[in-house]
């Protein structure tokens, strides 16, 4: 299974924040430390907030925390929803059953069972499993 860019970078985003809780990191610092777009980085950010898996405020001293404790953040949670709008393969897309072997298809629902799994075996870790601390801090 491939995650998304979007899905990596939220990742990163929790496990950074888990490291240092106590304190805010704004979008900027964050796209620099990883090396990757603002832009994208922020449209990350706002859709970890709107999980409520962070906060965040503007203004001077703001940035975004953690919402929650790390151990209460399950990992295939996040993946989940990151992911959604994201199908494993074209058939799973609503109203996408272009596939010529959709009527008689046998591998769709083994693809489903094991896209449950990869995200059930996910959830079996929370992201306090996976705190990530640069050797600066």
């Amino acid at each position: 299974m491939r995650l998304t860019s979007f899905t990596d970078y939220g990742l990163r985003v929790l496990m950074r924040m888990a490291g240092e809780p106590e304190r805010p990191f704004t979008t900027a610092e964050l796209a620099e430390e990883f090396r990757i777009s603002r832009n994208h980085l922020a449209k990350v950010i706002s859709a970890l907030a709107s999980a409520d898996y962070i906060e965040t405020r503007r203004g001077g001293g703001g940035g975004a925390t953690l919402a929650r404790q790390p151990e209460e953040i399950r990992l295939g949670q996040v993946v989940a929803h990151l992911e959604t709008g994201q199908p494993l393969v074209e058939c799973f897309s609503p109203g996408g059953a272009v596939c010529t072997l959709t009527p008689q298809c046998r591998l769709k629902a083994k693809l489903a069972h094991a896209e449950a799994a990869f995200l059930a075996d996910l959830d079996s870790s929370t992201l306090a499993d996976c705190v990530y601390r640069p050797n600066s801090a």
